[in-house]
């Protein structure tokens, strides 16, 4: 795709303005769009003034609506050179867009272009008789019918060069021509006809109530003598072999208790049996064992400190019995242990005197 200029000054018009008809129908089409939004009708309007100018968009249309819309000329000068359906150079009396995207460009496309080439000349060149000139496009939505190319406002599918020139010469003549498939398909078709849901049955509607009438049927079988001797068949089958049923398979089952407390309170029974009571009562099946009595916590905080001396930080009391609790507060400074009490005094006299050293003697007082 080349790049999209305006034509040269030579080429343009020196005023542009709407006919008084098309000036209605811009005024209609700006009103659809709240105030504020007139910028949302600029493709419409740029359209239609393309369609006045006989195909072409030049420089003051595009000023023109920019005008009537209130925008920066260059604002629609870039909607106008960005799409391919607004003619920035005159065209020919048919305007030729040929398609030459990918499901149309492997399906004979480049063909078509070659031919339009040999023809026509360049894209863009208007023949000598100001009938023909022609573009290549991006796609035009119709690829299951390609290659297919846009004329005027007509589409035009399934080509061929032969039949490109065919067209292409009827319209010249002004003969008539056929829109959409030059080869017979109807809308987007297999080519050939269609090949699926081809029974006329299922569109005549005699296949209305079809389902319906089958259980309707099924019905009266069922009230037949045939009917009734396969219903006392089924029974006679599920009474001698009958399925096991499972109506909780699949779920929790919550069942409620039948011989609780609560039950039996509200049968105006004793809520506690008498075996439980005696059971309860009875101590020889008892696995609680005797308390043993304990030293008080003094004495024996006492002994494992005496102990731990003697057998350094090991604690002589067995590992499956708890360790005494703590005294309370004050206990243990009040109350103690005379051996304890006589070892201590013993430390703390050994700790307090100084060892004497040979050569060396205290000062004496009043020296």
């Amino acid at each position: 795709m080349a790049n999209r200029r305006l034509a040269s000054a030579a080429e343009q018009p020196a005023t542009f303005t709407f006919s008084s008809e098309n000036a209605d129908w811009a005024k209609g089409q700006i009103e659809k769009y709240p105030e504020g939004r007139q910028a949302s009708a600029v493709i419409p309007l740029l359209w239609k003034a393309q369609e006045q100018n006989g195909g072409w968009l030049p420089q003051k249309a595009i000023e023109a609506v920019a005008d009537e819309l209130g925008m920066p000329h260059i604002r629609v000068l870039e909607v106008a050179t960005f799409y391919t359906m607004f003619a920035l150079e005159p065209v020919g009396k048919f305007w030729i867009q040929l398609c030459g995207t990918v499901p149309c460009d492997s399906c004979g496309a480049r063909e078509l272009k070659d031919y339009l080439h040999h023809r026509l000349g360049a894209p863009g060149h208007v023949s000598a008789d100001g009938n023909f000139s022609w573009l290549e496009v991006e796609c035009l939505g119709a690829c299951c019918n390609a290659p297919m190319a846009q004329i005027n406002q007509d589409y035009y599918e399934d080509l061929t060069p032969d039949l490109l020139g065919k067209l292409m010469d009827d319209l010249a003549a002004g003969r008539p021509v056929k829109v959409g498939s030059q080869v017979g398909r109807t809308s987007s078709e297999p080519l050939g006809g269609a090949d699926t849901l081809t029974d006329a049955n299922l569109f005549d509607g005699s296949r209305v109530g079809t389902w319906r009438k089958r259980f309707e049927q099924k019905e009266v079988e069922g009230g037949s003598e045939q009917g009734k001797a396969e219903a006392a068949s089924s029974e006679q089958r599920a009474a001698g072999d009958p399925k096991p049923a499972r109506p909780d398979a699949g779920r929790a089952v919550g069942t409620s208790a039948t011989d609780g407390p609560a039950q039996r309170a509200a049968a105006g029974e004793s809520p506690v049996k008498a075996s439980d009571k005696m059971d309860a009562a009875d101590g020889t099946n008892s696995t609680a064992q005797p308390a043993s009595p304990t030293a008080p916590a003094p004495e024996m905080i006492a002994k494992s400190e005496a102990a731990g001396a003697e057998a350094g930080t090991q604690s002589s009391l067995p590992r499956n019995e708890p360790p005494p609790q703590p005294a309370a507060t004050g206990a243990s400074a009040d109350v103690k242990d005379p051996q304890s009490a006589g070892t201590e005094a013993s430390s703390t006299k050994a700790s307090t005197t100084r060892p004497e050293t040979p050569g060396f003697s205290a000062p004496k007082k009043g020296n």
